[in-house]
């Protein structure tokens, strides 16, 4: 046995106590195996809305706001929990791809909780500025919190499987042999194949290039600004634009707000200002300025839910002495319509809860003068702020519509006076929800007749320069673009009544 004095840092059996030199060592209160268990909030945010969004089939933008209050989070914190969240069901087609390649298993083996914290970490590696280091670590951190520490021994596998490579590098990969140019696209762009046939095929139909598909892909994987709009005659938007916010370049009273969080702008709070994307302003203001002669006092809003088209259309009907009735199926949504005209001078609206179709029987001295149908679509125009909607739908979802979306317009024709005007419009570019249902209408109402449309939103719109396209009948319709437009992708048609409101339906057999 050696005489030598023992070092005081080692044990008896010589290993080193404190490798940290002779000042106190501080040890983790916490057990190997309950160490990294508790999740970053911003993280866990995310996480929640991409679990509802699958398991709840609810819509992101209103889960969100919800769950960022929950967990406190605001200015930096709740922008980078929106990005995360929003962007994993962006991304969910190329991550999934690139998934597929680093997991041992089919993906529809896996528990869809691991999924949805798997895609969360891909977005982080391969498209957020955010370590790899930092990525793996709370990805890793928040599976084991919510999920268990099993499985987040795969998702740090996993992971360090995708942060080999960068996002252009398993693009190239992924696309390396695949000779289809649609599904090259659908790929690159993340988005399903049927959904980019759809919007090259409206990119033609409309009138453009069917080479600006890309550009149009691109587009609705962007994080839209927001807009906002002051009801007027009722609103300012001293108060954004005091904050940050920038004039609008589109529709007039209209702003660009990046400065973080609306919640501290009062203006909103009292629902003066509201958070409307330019096109939607564009249609409103379109049909409340088109010329109309004779009685201009009753306007219908056949498709009200949830209140935004229906707030902005009754503060201009107030400026010209019109009432506005708002019309919603839905008694839930109902409310929401209701809250958000309360700004609005309660002498210019109503709010009814019934299906629409039920006006094709309304009696000739009730019909309207100003009729907007805003009408169910698949949304395939709103992909940037809907994010998930790209994953949900299917081609016989918009055949299922383009039935409803041809009652709607059928009643609405029946409910309009002669001499008056209806809006037809979509949250959609889809030629079969657009220009087919116009078409068909057109055909079953011989004594209605398209407007110059493209002349109305003109009217209307800051600088100009919309482009119609070009109708058979001699008038024209409005589609905008995320690409050209930067307002999500929406539809217009003009439809005045030259005769008797009777529709000219097609009998039964």
């Amino acid at each position: 046995m050696s005489n030598e004095p023992r070092d005081p840092r080692r044990n008896e059996a010589g290993r080193q106590r404190n490798r940290g030199g002779s000042g106190t060592r501080h040890f983790s209160a916490a057990a190997p195996s309950q160490r990294r268990r508790i999740a970053d909030p911003a993280r866990l945010a995310a996480y929640e809305v991409l679990r509802a969004v699958d398991e709840q089939d609810a819509y992101a933008n209103l889960v969100l706001p919800a769950r960022l209050r929950e967990h406190g989070l605001s200015g930096r914190d709740a922008g980078f929990a929106t990005e995360l969240a929003y962007g994993a069901l962006r991304g969910r087609g190329l991550y999934d791809a690139i998934l597929a390649r680093c997991v041992d298993r089919p993906l529809a083996n896996l528990e869809p909780a691991i999924l949805d914290a798997l895609r969360l970490g891909a977005h982080q590696l391969l498209a957020m500025r955010v370590p790899h280091h930092a990525a793996l670590d709370e990805t890793v951190g928040l599976t084991r919190a919510v999920i268990g520490a099993g499985p987040s021994g795969l998702v740090n596998a996993v992971l360090r499987k995708v942060s080999r490579q960068d996002a252009a590098a398993w693009t190239a990969e992924l696309l390396d042999g695949l000779e289809d140019p649609v599904a090259r696209l659908a790929l690159e762009h993340s988005h399903p194949e049927w959904v980019v046939r759809a919007l090259r095929q409206a990119l033609v139909a409309h009138g453009r290039d069917a080479g600006e598909i890309s550009a149009l892909l691109e587009a609705d994987n962007l994080a839209p600004v927001v807009n906002l709009v002051a009801l007027p005659g009722i609103g300012t938007l001293d108060e954004a634009l005091d904050h940050g916010a920038t004039p609008g370049t589109l529709a007039p009273d209209s702003a660009y707000y990046s400065g973080g969080d609306l919640s501290r702008l009062s203006s909103i709070h009292r629902g003066t200002t509201r958070v409307q994307d330019a096109g939607s302003q564009l249609l409103a203001r379109a049909l409340a300025g088109v010329g109309i002669e004779g009685r201009d006092t009753d306007w219908l809003d056949l498709c009200a839910g949830p209140g935004g088209k229906a707030a902005l259309l009754a503060a201009l009907a107030a400026g010209q002495g019109a009432e506005v009735t708002a019309n919603e199926p839905a008694a839930h949504r109902a409310e929401l319509v209701r809250k958000a005209l309360r700004p609005v001078d309660h002498d210019a609206w109503n709010v009814v809860v019934g299906d629409g179709r039920r006006y094709l029987q309304i009696p000739a001295e009730q019909r309207f003068d100003r009729i907007l149908v805003d009408a169910p679509c698949s949304g395939l125009g709103a992909l940037r702020r809907r994010p998930e909607s790209r994953w949900r739908k299917s081609p016989a979802d918009v055949a299922d519509l383009t039935v409803l979306q041809g009652e709607l317009i059928d009643a609405a024709l029946a409910a309009l006076r002669p001499g008056g005007v209806l809006a037809y419009a979509t949250c959609s570019p889809h030629p079969a929800e657009t220009l087919a249902v116009l078409d068909d209408a057109l055909r079953r109402h011989p004594r209605v007749r398209l407007l110059d449309t493209a002349a109305a939103v003109n009217a209307v719109t800051v600088d100009g320069g919309i482009e119609g396209t070009v109708h058979a009948s001699g008038g024209n319709t409005v589609q905008l673009w995320p690409h050209l437009h930067s307002t999500d992708a929406m539809f217009l048609a003009l439809i005045r009544n030259d005769g008797d409101t009777t529709p000219t339906l097609p009998t039964k057999g």
